[in-house]
């Protein structure tokens, strides 16, 4: 009886040893503390808090979450999707008579649209690929950016309507990013050509797809892009950077959502993450952190100082610089996750994406 005992018990603790080696080794990646320090003189312009605008965009934001709160959990994925789709503004450089479009495309197997403005060079293209947690988020409620970005950089804008979780896998939106970063080389608007320029750009979940995909391109020999733009990344599915708590109650964007997954312990969570994802946590594919940032294309980070996401942005221009490649961060005060989905009203929106426009004009004149 006794030997049994024992026998149950160091299986048991062998258990726990090995769970404990798994979550340690497999699951949590290396360390990226050294990467924590601020970035000098990243603050993009001169304010101090956020301008009276702000108030408004609260109240929109508001208004989603509650639609959102109202509905039964059964509901709640199709409402979070019909919300992103919507918007929260009305994208005023569609309006009727300005000259900007959309043109319905199937890039290479993957459905999406370009968004030109007028004067499009169409040798010039930029791969948009849009946030929504992968579970949400599509080209129609992205629009607000997209017509920025075409107009601001000149380029015909490329919109994946990639596949999303949890209908899909993580690598399959993955592969629809890559195909889509393949067709864009030799396809424009107005049907096969080769590109001239190429940028890459997209937002929270579209921005660490982003991150993902240059490193993709490099290791897989094909032409790199000219520049990347990521709007608060998402860059570690680890989950470890330090400003998801400190920023927990500032970012009323993500806050509500993820209070309290974030107060789950970090081995469970990281379990949990794992069979979400269906491949480890610190796996390069999903968080782009971990992999090797050297040899990539200039990357310009926008980043709100008040989001969860900072320290993910701030631990990614490190490590990229650290790498030499060239990276630099760009934050705003008390700024909204993705504040860039408000430019109607919010001036932070406008001057972010001024500065997009510049980084772009700086990167091709290279």
């Amino acid at each position: 009886m006794l030997d049994w005992t024992m026998l149950t018990l160091v299986g048991l603790l062998s258990i726990i040893f090995a769970a404990w080696v798994l979550i340690q080794v497999f699951l949590k990646g290396s360390a990226l503390r050294a990467y924590d320090q601020p970035i000098r003189n990243s603050r993009a312009g001169s304010r101090d808090h956020a301008s009276p605008e702000h108030q408004k965009v609260l109240h929109l934001l508001e208004q989603a979450q509650k639609e959102i709160r109202a509905v039964p959990r059964k509901q709640w994925l199709t409402t979070v999707r019909a919300v992103m789709a919507r918007g929260f503004c009305e994208p005023p450089l569609l309006a009727e008579d300005s000259g900007y479009r959309v043109q319905e495309v199937d890039a290479g197997g993957v459905p999406g649209e370009w968004v030109l403005a007028p004067d499009a060079d169409l040798q010039r293209r930029l791969l948009y690929l849009h946030g929504g947690s992968f579970i949400s988020g599509c080209p129609h409620g992205h629009r607000v950016i997209t017509t920025q970005l075409a107009r601001v950089t000149g380029a015909a804008v490329l919109v994946l309507d990639y596949r999303l979780m949890p209908e899909h896998s993580r690598r399959e939106l993955i592969a629809d990013c890559q195909t889509g970063y393949r067709w864009i080389l030799d396809h424009g608007p107005e049907g096969p050509a080769p590109v001239r320029e190429l940028f890459v750009a997209g937002d929270s979940a579209g921005g660490g797809l982003v991150l993902t995909l240059i490193a993709w391109a490099r290791d897989a020999g094909l032409r790199a892009a000219h520049g990347a733009i990521a709007i608060s990344p998402s860059v570690d599915t680890t989950f470890s950077s330090p400003t998801l708590k400190s920023n927990l109650k500032t970012d009323l964007m993500l806050g509500p959502g993820l209070e309290r997954f974030i107060k789950v312990p970090r081995s469970i969570r990281l379990l949990i993450l794992w069979v979400v994802n269906r491949m480890i946590p610190p796996n390069p594919l999903i968080s782009p952190i971990f992999g090797d940032l050297s040899g990539l294309p200039p990357i310009l980070v926008q980043a709100s100082e008040a989001e969860m996401m900072l320290g993910d942005a701030q631990r990614y221009v490190n490590k990229a610089c650290a790498s030499s490649s060239k990276a630099e961060l760009e934050t705003w005060p008390e700024m909204l996750h993705v504040w860039h989905l408000f430019e109607p009203i919010l001036p932070e929106a406008q001057q972010a994406f001024e500065r997009i426009g510049q980084f772009v004009e700086r990167c091709a004149a290279h």
